[in-house]
């Protein structure tokens, strides 16, 4: 398929660099209706006659098939190039829905597993890594804000998909040929857009900079480097692993309120004066959409400035503030609630937003596209533990007769304690020993980069 391949993608002179951000988003935006998955799980639930922990199953599918898909996929991604791994990730988000519309309307769960969890699950991972290493080249002078453009999409398409999936289910019906239905146009209007983007995605020639920039050296405080360190020896460093903690706790710590949180919201005040409808828990999702999405702009550009193990200071270090708020406050006050999770929400998106920009101040950009894909499996674990640790506690505290904030108590009490875990981690984080640099010329190409590399370790010096 001559269309799909790298050289035909190949910028010429002149072409402008900030249209590839538009290219990402129209990915990332259509992919990122993951997080609006809560507002289908009471309508699973009473049509499929299925339990909170059952209907969040092909959620928690696709999160860990994204960050498998990412992991094995990365190397084949950078090969490949952008553009065909944006129609890879097509293919498969819109078939999974398609899919999915089908096991609806045939009352076959397992088949809505497969399509949204397994099928769809590999269109979010090679979705969402297929313009980050792209991005990077194009903006080597602001990463931090250039990945966090183009995955504020993914934090962001919940903002759009939230409404809109509530307003179908009112218009088609909230019983599994409604769902069915909805399912069906979420796949097919996908597909339409998410085509935008496999089409005006580029790559920028060999050697490219932007005028006037030179690459800055900061091996202390800020753990840049303009050394390059392969995908195979990455996962050899202590640095890998620590970030992979840092990730998992990150994620684990906010994906498990945004999977419940049209639910959640419900049952906190539900014994209140102020009880949440469900048109009001629905907006609630939106603005913690809007959260996400706004974080993972805004913090990851304040990345470029203050550094990025300063920023994940604060993520994790402030996020387990508000935990324990929350916890302290429980239903005195909605406002105070939704203002907390909002904060925490802002901090998991920009988590997701910085991390490739700390990838490459560690690692630099020769392989970052397959190094962040391996990371991403930390969201694979954190996709199944977040959202299991709150259902299934929430789950067992309901048949105990529990109701409010106390179905929820001990698993933000755990979610805190990961924080303080993860910020241990960043705090261990110091730049790579130069003996996993790659070997002078450093630097490959965006044109032909190798599937997997040998070892560049001579072995005296491992």
């Amino acid at each position: 398929m001559g269309f799909l391949d790298r050289s035909r993608i190949v910028a010429g002179a002149g072409w402008n660099r900030w249209l590839i951000p538009p290219a990402a988003l129209a990915i990332h935006f259509s992919i990122g209706q993951a997080y609006a998955w809560s507002v289908f799980k009471i309508p699973l639930e009473d049509s499929l006659d299925i339990s909170g922990t059952a209907s969040a199953l092909p959620f928690q599918i696709g999160i860990l098939v994204l960050g498998l898909s990412a992991a094995f996929g990365g190397t084949l991604v950078e090969r490949k190039g952008p553009r065909w791994a944006m129609f890879v990730a097509l293919v498969a988000f819109s078939t999974g829905f398609l899919v999915a519309a089908l096991g609806v309307a045939t009352r076959n769960y397992w088949l809505v597993v497969l399509g949204y969890g397994g099928i769809g699950g590999v269109g979010l991972g090679i979705g969402y890594i297929a313009p980050v290493s792209t991005l990077m080249k194009w903006f080597p002078d602001r990463p931090g804000m250039a990945t966090g453009t183009a995955i504020m999409g993914f934090g962001g398409g919940a903002l759009i998909a939230s409404p809109w999936s509530t307003e179908m289910l009112k218009a088609f019906g909230s019983d599994t040929s409604g769902i069915a239905k909805t399912f069906l146009v979420h796949g097919l209007a996908y597909a339409v857009f998410m085509s935008l983007g496999v089409v005006l995605v580029r790559v920028p020639p060999e050697g490219w900079r932007p005028a006037g920039w030179t690459p800055r050296v900061d091996a202390g405080k800020r753990l840049v480097t303009t050394a390059n360190v392969s995908a195979r020896n990455a996962v050899r460093t202590p640095q890998f692993w620590l970030l992979w903690v840092v990730l998992c706790m990150n994620v684990t710590a906010g994906i498990g309120i945004l999977e419940k949180a049209a639910p959640m919201i419900q049952d906190f005040f539900h014994d209140t004066e102020s009880p949440v409808s469900a048109g009001a828990a629905t907006g609630f999702v939106a603005l913690l959409s809007l959260a996400n999405m706004a974080g993972r702009f805004v913090w990851s550009s304040v990345s470029d400035v203050v550094g990025r193990k300063n920023i994940y200071r604060l993520y994790l270090g402030a996020g387990a503030l508000l935990y324990l708020t929350i916890m302290l406050e429980k239903d005195s006050s909605t406002a105070l609630f939704v203002a907390s999770t909002m904060v925490i929400l802002s901090f998991y998106g920009g988590g997701f937003a910085t991390v490739p920009a700390y990838l490459k101040d560690l690692f630099g950009t020769y392989q970052v596209g397959a190094i962040h894909g391996r990371l991403l499996t930390a969201w694979s674990v954190a996709g199944v533990a977040g959202p299991l640790i709150v259902d299934s506690i929430a789950d067992s505290a309901h048949e105990d007769g529990r109701s409010g904030p106390a179905l929820y108590t001990f698993s933000f009490s755990l979610m805190m304690g990961l924080l303080i875990i993860g910020f241990i981690a960043n705090e261990l984080v110091r730049p790579v020993n130069p003996k996993f640099h790659e070997p002078e010329p450093a630097a490959r190409e965006e044109s032909a980069p190798p599937e997997e590399t040998p070892d560049p370790i001579p072995a005296e010096r491992r």
